[in-house]
């Protein structure tokens, strides 16, 4: 069984998946406890974890708390990437969108890179996935996309499953955080 944690965006996400079907335990913009929700579970053989890019503060809570489990139960970690997950949610072909701030948006279109840019630098040849606030969803839709219908969407455990048909174990140092922004002053 594999536990997932992924904290990298608003809406923090965790499941287990086992023999490539998966059960979300939670899915909730309240901060959930995750030793509480990982209490509710057998011990697990595995650790995924959603490794960014997304929430700088969120990715770190997430990140440190499934590499702290991994290696105290002496079980491998899998990293898996934010915005694959966020496009692995959908049915169809599907750009996932992460909420960046300052009304940017990480994107990462089929078959392409991750990126970080602006509501109008995102190709509109795929509808949209993903966790933005309210605000930039209509910045996004006054851009011209459209997001992938609700009915057209796996859950948070599906998807994950998806992801670890795919994914890999990486030993405890490797395991790396994707952040996409620099925190360095602007030159003038």
């Amino acid at each position: 069984m594999t536990f997932v944690v992924d904290t990298s965006a608003r809406r923090w996400s965790v499941a287990v998946v086992e023999d490539g079907h998966g059960r979300t335990l939670v899915e909730s913009t309240e901060r959930p406890d995750l030793a509480a929700v990982y209490r509710q579970v057998e011990q697990p053989d595995r650790i995924a974890v959603a490794t960014g890019p997304g929430s700088f503060t969120g990715l770190r809570v997430g990140v440190a708390f499934g590499l702290g489990l991994a290696i105290a139960l002496r079980i491998p970690i899998v990293p898996l990437p934010s915005l694959g997950l966020r496009a692995a949610r959908s049915l169809v072909p599907a750009t996932a969108v992460l909420e960046a701030g300052r009304g940017r948006v990480y994107y990462q279109a089929p078959g392409g890179e991750a990126k970080l840019g602006e509501p109008a630098d995102i190709p509109g040849s795929h509808p949209l996935v993903g966790d933005v606030n309210a605000q930039t969803a209509a910045a996004l839709v006054a851009a011209g996309h459209r997001f992938v219908p609700p009915s057209e969407l796996r859950d948070f455990a599906e998807a994950a499953a998806k992801m670890l048909e795919v994914a890999r174990e990486v030993p405890y140092r490797n395991l790396e955080i994707t952040y996409m922004q620099s925190f360095s002053p602007r030159k003038a």
